[in-house]
């Protein structure tokens, strides 16, 4: 069956007249161009729908400056979106003002709870994170802040670097990926460590100056990890100079604090991962919210974290549920106790500068 307005409207008045939770008021707008919408890119609206001639639905939602989010020409699908849509707007309306219960307790079991409600299907689909009927992946079973989330708090207050970045090939050497984006190498081949460099003197500048001279490096499960605020001007490690190291995954995590950008940037093949969305900005995600396009080239991330959600609602940082995504999807480790004692190596890069404030 084709969409159409009508047929849209039709079938959401059946399900919505069999559910004491929807009514026909939570049907978004519909549109045949998203040009009304797309102007306002300031509202932080909903959903709305646009519907092409050929039965296409196109999903755009106000929460990313009213982006793309889905197109589908499954009839289905499109229901499942807006009820979607509706349970989420409701749970937060009922946890935002239950009592000394804070906005994220219960928020995601709740939208859960109230899709089981309406169609066990729609729930199930909820719960794995995606667009088809799979069953949610296994639980983690393991303290989600072990791996890669620990780090999350202070990386917002860029501490101890502003970037974290990860590569993973064959046989690949952590070394040569330094060395590749500037560092000494007389610095690598002794081995230093962050400790190291912290207790140097002589030097005129107290560590929080050094520290944009300098990084560490590791090699933590299948990643090699360099973590910095600073590369020298001109470094940069290009793809096809990573691909001769046997590089051919990389994920790169930047803070900028002050302006509160977040981005991520995911690599695979020399090719970026991004649905040709551009800058991926962490703070997209909400909680309860799918943050990247649905039954994309990202979608595994939108089910990581669904899974992460489900699994820890006793995190209360979005970064730390967002990390640990992370972790369950890509396998991202960063060795806790090497960096807070300073055991991790590091050095300076060959031609650092110092910060200019």
């Amino acid at each position: 069956m084709q969409i159409t307005e009508h047929t849209l409207k039709r079938a959401w008045h059946q399900i919505a007249t069999g559910s004491d939770l929807l009514d026909d008021a939570m049907l978004p707008p519909i549109a045949t161009s998203p040009g009304p919408y797309a102007q306002r890119s300031g509202d932080r609206g909903g959903l709305f729908l646009v519907l092409e001639e050929d039965g296409t639905a196109r999903g755009y939602h106000g929460y990313h400056g009213y982006r793309e989010m889905f197109a589908t020409r499954d009839l289905d699908q499109v229901l499942y979106m807006v009820a979607e849509e509706a349970v989420g707007q409701l749970a937060e309306h009922i946890v935002a003002r239950s009592p000394g219960r804070g906005p994220a307790t219960n928020l995601v079991t709740g939208q859960a709870q109230m899709l089981e409600q309406i169609n066990p299907a729609w729930a199930r689909r909820f719960s794995s994170g995606g667009l088809e009927d799979t069953p949610p992946a296994q639980p983690c079973g393991r303290d989600p802040l072990e791996r890669l989330a620990w780090i999350a708090g202070s990386w917002r207050d860029q501490d101890p670097y502003t970037h974290l970045a990860f590569f993973r090939g064959e046989n690949i050497s952590a070394e040569q990926i330094a060395l590749l984006h500037g560092a000494d190498p007389e610095q690598i081949a002794a081995g230093i460590c962050l400790s190291d460099l912290r207790s140097m003197d002589g030097t005129g500048h107290d560590y929080g100056e050094l520290a944009w001279e300098t990084f560490c490096f590791g090699q933590s499960g299948d990643w090699v990890f360099l973590m910095y605020h600073e590369m020298p001007p001109g470094v940069r490690g290009d793809s096809e100079a990573l691909s001769r190291l046997g590089v051919t995954e990389t994920v790169h995590l930047s803070a900028t604090a002050a302006k509160a950008i977040y981005t991520l940037d995911y690599t695979r093949d020399g090719r970026r991962v991004d649905d040709d969305w551009g800058v991926l900005e962490l703070i997209w995600y909400r909680r309860g919210r799918a943050p990247y396009y649905r039954g994309g080239q990202l979608d595994f991330l939108n089910q990581a974290i669904r899974r992460a959600e489900l699994d820890h609602p006793e995190l209360t940082s979005e970064f730390e549920l967002y990390f640990h995504a992370l972790d369950h999807a890509l396998g991202l480790h960063l060795p806790q106790q090497d960096i807070q004692e300073g055991t991790v190596r590091a050095a300076q890069w060959t031609r650092g500068t110092p910060r200019q404030d």
